[in-house]
């Protein structure tokens, strides 16, 4: 299965208001409509958006400590949260509150007393809307052979994780993946066979990465990235280590190969927590220097990187 042909995850829709009431009403007009969360401050309504990464936050302007024209502040200036859409529920029904809601940013306005058909409909409506844009960026991000993400949509996605885990002191993996002798696969087969064991090894590498905020994509030719949020270094090299035998265990022909009479790839592995010293370039580094060691020791097997990234590429 490629990743044009996953099923999609539920819509999440996130609750912030302070008064408790207003939150069980609110579920229960939306609760049809998708997976819903809730906050009763906006400080807690920040912590489990960056978590959760809603498609959609109803949000109460008039709450106690933070409100929610604060909250919203926030949430445009956080690029973990730049997708998630805002709508802006409360009591304040005049044109002057609702141009100042839509000046915040905030994609639309609910005013109190609550209305269950308003409410569904325009929750409808914007979830609709979230899933075409998202939709569109999957058409921009993906590459046309595999399905999987383009580079592109990685080295953004790579540079978001690390900031963010670099943020919350986190561990980060990121795993390169080689397929071993591919020329030598292309000039026995042809092309077309070629292309064909590229979408196989896709598909593998797919079933691997399917947790929030994992994903795969094709970095060029036959090489392939992995990036696996929080996750320690013991846990990556087993998780290279399944990869290798899951490829292998494709059982594509490749008479040609040096390691074993089927395709095998070699794969680089890093897993650390970023410092302030480090960059998302040095740790692909890493992994690339680990690949390469993968390679020299024969091919089919992973490694993974010592723990001090190389220095040339810091900063």
């Amino acid at each position: 299965m490629t990743a044009a042909a996953l099923p999609k995850p539920p819509n999440t829709i996130l609750i912030i208001d302070d008064n408790p009431d207003t939150i069980r009403l609110l579920s229960a007009m939306v609760r049809e409509q998708g997976r819903v969360l809730f906050a009763t401050s906006g400080a807690a309504g920040l912590e489990l958006a960056r978590m959760q990464r809603p498609q959609l936050i109803l949000l109460d302007v008039e709450m106690q400590g933070m409100d929610g024209f604060a909250v919203n502040e926030q949430i445009r200036e956080d690029p973990d949260l730049r997708s998630s859409a805002v709508i802006f529920v409360t009591a304040q029904s005049s044109p002057e509150a609702e141009i100042a809601c839509l000046d915040a940013g905030a994609v639309d306005f609910i005013p109190k007393p609550l209305n269950a058909a308003v409410v569904q409909a325009r929750v409808r409506n914007h979830l609709r809307l979230q899933s075409a844009l998202a939709a569109l960026d999957d058409l921009a991000n993906q590459d046309g052979l595999t399905g999987l993400y383009n580079r592109r949509y990685f080295d953004r996605q790579f540079a978001a994780e690390f900031a963010r885990h670099r943020r919350h002191q986190l561990p980060l993996g990121v795993v390169l993946v080689d397929v071993d002798d591919f020329k030598l696969f292309n000039d026995r087969y042809g092309h077309q066979r070629g292309d064909a064991c590229l979408r196989e090894v896709s598909e593998a590498l797919q079933d691997g990465a399917r947790r929030p905020g994992e994903l795969a994509a094709r970095y060029g030719g036959e090489e392939f990235v992995v990036l696996l949020p929080n996750v320690t270094p013991a846990t990556l090299l087993q998780y290279g280590d399944w990869l290798c035998r899951r490829i292998a265990a494709l059982g594509i022909s490749h008479p040609s190969a040096s390691a074993a009479p089927h395709v095998t790839a070699s794969i680089g592995l890093c897993a650390r927590i970023p410092t302030e010293g480090d960059s998302a370039a040095a740790m692909l580094h890493a992994a690339d220097m680990a690949l390469y060691s993968a390679k020299r020791a024969g091919r089919n097997r992973s490694v993974l990187a010592g723990d001090t990234l190389p220095e040339m590429m810091t900063g």
